[in-house]
């Protein structure tokens, strides 16, 4: 379906040129992208890159449950990894391979019906295995840099590379992984359990979330980085930004380290927001939070 009228190389994928962002990104709302890419496979993807002119820029975007796409939309190449990326296989020695699609969720649902304990914790991670290796996503304790063996990456050139855990030289929330490349394959490390305390486990973690979330609400999970020695949300709270509102963003009164979308907020009002209430923070305790949600693309 390589089209040459684009001026992209061919895939035999699917290439949409202005594609929606806002269709599936968890805020629901910012602008396009220049051209929404959809490889069929590896080889696809890698060929595809190989041939890109190296000025178009490259953004890989899982399931967007951690992003605010700004108003203007993402100029190059956004990359959304298929379901055909979603496999999860399981493999010796308690390890189990997730494809760079594949959700935290099913991975850790796979982990359990092997008797393969450790990976829990990827319940609470909403997001697609790609996205939590790039990021070093954690919850409950513990992060992907946890249980990670090794993952392979289709670099911004169209090579394919493997890399061991230390490649990744992960800190909290980030990780060596350049610009442009894609995470394609993971494979994690478990420990045998019992299935039913495995299972026990992830009930737990999905009622602890349900309690203290808003789940089923339009936002981007944990929006600010816990700085060291403190918890974002109470630093939130403690400069009164509980419910704060700027257009149609809003503080969540549930979790204050959750911006949320109550209405038709631009992401605009969201990236606003969220200065806002850094600007609070800094001002109540001198402490100056990082963003841990990714920002991308142009404003209006």
């Amino acid at each position: 379906m390589g089209d040459t009228l684009t001026g992209l190389p061919p895939l035999e994928g699917s290439v949409k040129r202005g594609g929606s962002l806002a269709d599936f990104t968890w805020f629901r709302c910012g602008g396009p992208a220049e051209w929404l890419v959809k490889p069929s496979d590896v080889e696809d993807l890698s060929q595809f890159l190989s041939q890109l002119d190296p000025a178009i820029p490259v953004l890989p975007v899982g399931v967007g449950s951690n992003l605010i796409v700004r108003d203007g939309g993402v100029r190059g190449v956004v990359v959304r990894l298929p379901k055909s990326f979603a496999e999860i296989s399981i493999e010796g020695d308690n390890r189990v391979r997730a494809g760079g699609s594949a959700m935290g969720i099913t991975v850790a649902s796979k982990a359990r019906d092997a008797s393969i304990a450790g990976l829990e914790f990827l319940r609470g991670i909403p997001g697609t295995s790609g996205g939590a290796v790039r990021m070093n996503a954690g919850a409950y304790g513990r992060e992907i840099k946890d249980i990670l063996v090794e993952a392979t990456l289709v670099m911004r050139d169209g090579t394919v590379e493997t890399w061991p855990l230390e490649r990744f030289e992960y800190q909290y929330r980030k990780s060596a992984v350049p610009t442009g490349a894609v995470v394609v394959d993971a494979v994690f490390q478990g420990e045998a359990g019992d299935p039913d305390e495995i299972g026990a486990e992830m009930d737990r973690i999905a009622a602890e979330r349900e309690a203290s979330q808003p789940l089923r609400s339009r936002t981007g999970g944990s929006t600010f980085k816990n700085p060291p020695g403190h918890k974002a949300w109470q630093l939130i709270d403690e400069a009164g930004c509980r419910g704060l509102t700027i257009g149609g963003a809003q503080v969540s009164e549930k979790h204050t380290n959750f911006l949320l979308n109550i209405g038709n907020a631009t992401a605009a009002d969201i990236e606003a927001l969220g200065d806002e209430v850094r600007r609070r923070v800094f001002d109540h305790c001198g402490i100056e939070l990082e963003w841990e949600i990714r920002r991308v693309g142009d404003a209006e």
